[in-house]
């Protein structure tokens, strides 16, 4: 056990075996190898609480919390939100080593992307000097009605689907940090059919992915009742294929939905399809999603938010099961909130210089070369 009085920090690292059929396994032995060379030149100690699922690996991370100083991810963005959940709002740092395929959270914070001698090289060198940055968080909860599901798969959990047929089931609250972007409609479904994918290369499967499914657009309902930046409430329907709740710019792989997304502003984006596009607006859409200027097309909505609340509409389509970070959450109604600077991320001195010079300025600058106004998120006449 590591307390107050023991000065040696102990970093646990947990991986996901699992991923990519397994190589995931090998590039995990190849990290754990890593920070127990480091550990013994360094003077910390290395343990490993890699479960057999990420509920499982969540729950080993939650149970011995008390037994490190520090917490060690391997994977793409999912185990990103694992770490989030186990480490969010404890003060306890946590290092990304980003070998999924998406690895957005990584690309957005400046850390290596599939590097992994450099990664460990960066969080070595922060446990050492304590370097750290303290990024905001979504949280998302139930409202009466919203249940959880199986994050790997999206189904119902298992007691649930066990339990005998006569007994009365309570479903699952939600309770699940992120560090991305919540998926409530057309992203949700994207993100499901790439995780699906046989195609090799997390890019290619995302952009694969959001060609068939803007194919088939629906139209859900949502009701939403948003405080926004200001403390002001608004409320409304929006009867839309996509809404979305983002803390970070990426998704996909580096696709930039949210592209004045900030990670320490105590906020999050709202963003939203605003009316069913045609196929030159689809096409103006997608070209802009890939050079940061999605805002600058009048498909899409936006607002900035302290919090909101998703409930079903009284028309449109029931949306699709909720997913964050590559993640399953849950089905509607939900609460989403911004946790303002709640999870600590281990990154080299000069990533946290980056972070501090970050006045707002360019993304306000890049807010009014698209035309909106980045008060009230509506295009300037």
């Amino acid at each position: 056990m590591n307390d107050a009085n023991n000065a040696r920090p102990v970093v646990a690292m947990i991986g996901n075996p699992v991923s990519d059929k397994g190589k995931g396994a090998v590039i995990d032995a190849q990290v754990m190898e890593s920070l127990i060379d480091n550990g013994r030149r360094h003077n910390f100690d290395v343990i490993d609480l890699t479960g057999t699922s990420f509920d499982d690996s969540l729950a080993n991370a939650r149970t011995h919390a008390d037994a490190y100083t520090h917490l060690v991810v391997v994977g793409g963005d999912g185990m990103v939100a694992l770490g989030a959940n186990a480490v969010g709002c404890s003060g306890k740092p946590l290092g990304i080593v980003a070998t999924g395929s998406g690895n957005d959270f990584a690309r957005g914070l400046g850390l290596p992307v599939n590097r992994i001698d450099t990664a460990i090289e960066g969080i070595v060198g922060a446990i050492v000097r304590g370097s750290h940055i303290d990024v905001d968080m979504g949280r998302v909860t139930s409202l009466p009605g919203g249940y959880a599901v199986d994050a790997a798969t999206g189904n119902l959990l298992t007691d649930t689907l066990h339990a005998d047929a006569d007994e009365s089931v309570s479903l699952p609250p939600i309770d699940r940090y992120y560090g991305g972007m919540l998926n409530c409609g057309l992203d949700a479904s994207i993100n499901d059919r790439a995780n699906h994918s046989r195609l090799p290369g997390g890019s290619l499967r995302y952009f694969v992915a959001v060609l068939v499914e803007i194919a088939h657009l629906k139209q859900y309902g949502y009701h939403i009742k948003a405080t926004l930046a200001d403390g002001s409430v608004e409320e409304r329907d929006i009867i839309s294929p996509m809404v979305t709740i983002a803390n970070s710019r990426h998704i996909g792989g580096g696709l930039e939905v949210s592209p004045y997304s900030q990670f320490a502003d105590g906020l999050l984006d709202m963003i939203w399809i605003d009316h069913m596009p045609n196929l030159l607006e689809i096409v103006d859409a997608i070209s802009k999603a890939y050079n940061g200027r999605l805002m600058a097309s009048h498909v899409f909505g936006w607002k900035r938010v302290r919090e909101v609340e998703i409930t079903r509409a009284t028309s449109g389509e029931e949306p699709p099961v909720l997913m964050a970070d590559g993640e399953y959450i849950g089905h509607l109604p939900v609460k989403v909130a911004a946790q303002d600077r709640a999870l600590r991320v281990l990154v080299p001195p000069a990533v946290a210089r980056d972070h501090a010079d970050d006045d707002g300025s360019r993304t306000l600058a890049a807010i009014k070369r698209d035309g909106r106004d980045p008060i009230t998120g509506a295009f300037c006449a």
